[in-house]
């Protein structure tokens, strides 16, 4: 028998609920181009991508200690800040809560980034499903980044927003 072992992507020991802001990026299975098209340096979404784009706007609705940030929907995966304030912790809105934090999972997980980012791909597949997309999936897991100061919050921002204009010579651009 063999086993298949997942790299862990996650930051050993750190509290993904912890207020924060977290870069994420979240690729299409296969990195099948779904959500439309880059014409003239600019993305032009298909009506996938634009319940893509309408589901990444209604996170805060179902999280109310989330906020977003600078994102950009690609033909095959999605860009994001996401803002996470936590009451539980002193110093809300802060960069990199590297507290060290271990409260139990259990309770935790409603309010992860983990969860909200598995909350975005139900909403975004379930659409696609109903919609004549039967074959539609996202790749497994996600890439996260902790921002940790106002220069790397300034340089992912403008990574996002010039994205569209990079689509050329970008890695996920197959």
């Amino acid at each position: 028998m063999i086993l298949h072992y997942r790299k862990l992507n996650r930051l050993k020991n750190y509290d993904y609920s912890s207020s924060g802001y977290y870069f994420v990026t979240i690729c299409v299975h296969k990195r099948s181009c779904v959500f439309g098209k880059v014409k003239n340096n600019k993305m032009i979404l298909n009506v996938y991508g634009e319940m893509a784009e309408q589901c990444w706007l209604n996170i805060p609705k179902h999280f109310p200690d989330v906020e977003l940030d600078e994102f950009v929907i690609m033909p095959n995966h999605v860009h994001g800040i996401i803002i996470i304030y936590n009451s539980q912790y002193v110093g809300n809105k802060n960069f990199c809560s590297l507290q060290n934090n271990k409260l139990p999972w259990q309770s935790k997980l409603s309010k992860s980034l983990s969860s909200i980012i598995r909350g975005y791909k139900i909403g975004v597949t379930e659409f696609c499903l109903k919609n004549e997309f039967k074959k539609f999936a996202w790749q497994k897991s996600y890439y996260d980044h902790i921002i940790c100061n106002d220069y790397s919050l300034l340089y992912i921002r403008q990574y996002i927003r010039d994205n569209p204009v990079n689509w050329n010579e970008d890695r996920n651009n197959i």
